[in-house]
């Protein structure tokens, strides 16, 4: 089907069409919907290389990807495919080193040069983030899932980190509890000093202060939550609560009260982020696990959006979108033995 036939079926302009399949932002929501429903019903799809000779674009969006993989990353990924499938985009994935600065700097630098992407999105961001800097100089468009304090312009997407910490602490708080630990992600990560910072205003406003001796910084994963948790409970001075990064981080909380012989829910009250995760639900643990809660897929969904924008020209300082978190209280909070 030609893009004239596809757009007279539609009732609308070959222009409308077009730009609603590209992501301008002047195409409604609702247009940019109905084509993209469309379009799929009726099985069309642009001619590709005629587009790219067009536009003089690639035709995909980067990113990067650690060599250790997570599945935070593969849920955020899955959100991109659900709104790339209907735009004609690709995903191109690079691996890189984790936690290797020069070695993700160079393949930013060999896209540009190779131009087999339109745009990157770029994960977990630090305050001062050396990648804003590089990408701004070498005129890629981007969008930061996160937010950095960098002089450098950049658009982004994120969640209100702060506030979901400072919501589950005051939480735990107002139940009873005073010695509460909190296992947190990656030290350095805007997110995580965000959590921090929720957490500690949290036991100010209460007039109490946050012990520094129960907090600690380390990826997401069944075995760090584990670990730390099982280190914190041993203590003479034990918590009686945990603020768990994730729910793979509550379900190493989980193993180790159990293996002390403990009950969450009544000797120990657990409480984390949730990304949503599809085969790990909270409300199927047992106890039932109390989160705040924010969907991971939904935010890859809405950051190729937003990317796709981005490349149709939409100014990158209006794309600024800070997410509410929800809390859900289930079982596994209880006031203090």
């Amino acid at each position: 089907m030609k893009l004239r036939e596809f757009a007279k079926q539609l009732g609308l302009s070959p222009t409308t069409v077009s730009r609603a399949l590209s992501g301008y932002p002047e195409v409604s929501e609702a247009t940019r919907a109905r084509v993209a429903s469309e379009a799929m019903r009726l099985g069309y799809r642009p001619d590709i290389n005629a587009v790219r000779l067009k536009t003089g674009r690639a035709g995909a969006i980067g990113v990067m990807m650690a060599r250790s993989g997570e599945i935070h990353f593969a849920e955020f990924m899955s959100g991109m495919a659900q709104r790339l499938e209907t735009a004609d985009t690709d995903i191109l994935i690079t691996p890189i080193t984790a936690h290797n600065d020069e070695d993700e700097m160079q393949a930013y630098r060999r896209l540009v040069e190779s131009r087999r992407v339109d745009a990157v999105i770029i994960h977990s961001p630090r305050p001062k983030d050396p990648r804003i800097e590089l990408l701004n100089s070498l005129g890629l468009p981007f969008l930061v899932h996160g937010r950095s304090e960098t002089e450098h312009i950049h658009a982004w997407l994120d969640i209100d980190n702060e506030n979901a910490v400072r919501r589950t602490t005051e939480h735990l708080i107002d139940l009873g509890h005073r010695r509460i630990a909190m296992i947190n992600g990656l030290r350095g990560k805007t997110y995580s000093i965000h959590r921090e910072q929720g957490f500690r205003i949290a036991h100010q406003e209460r007039g109490l202060v946050a012990d520094p001796n129960l907090m600690v910084c380390d990826k997401f994963s069944d075995e760090s939550g584990f670990r730390h948790a099982r280190s914190f409970l041993e203590r003479a001075n034990a918590p009686t609560a945990i603020v768990a990064g994730s729910t793979m981080t509550a379900l190493g909380v989980y193993r180790a009260v159990r293996s002390l012989g403990m009950t969450v829910g009544q000797d120990v009250s657990v409480i984390a982020h949730d990304d949503v995760f599809p085969y790990l639900t909270a409300e199927n643990m047992a106890p039932s696990l109390s989160t705040t809660r924010s969907s991971m897929r939904a935010a890859g969904t809405r950051c190729a959006e937003l990317t796709l924008q981005l490349i149709a020209g939409r100014a990158v300082d209006e794309v600024h979108e800070l997410w509410p978190v929800e809390l859900i209280l289930r079982e596994s909070t209880a006031p203090p033995p």
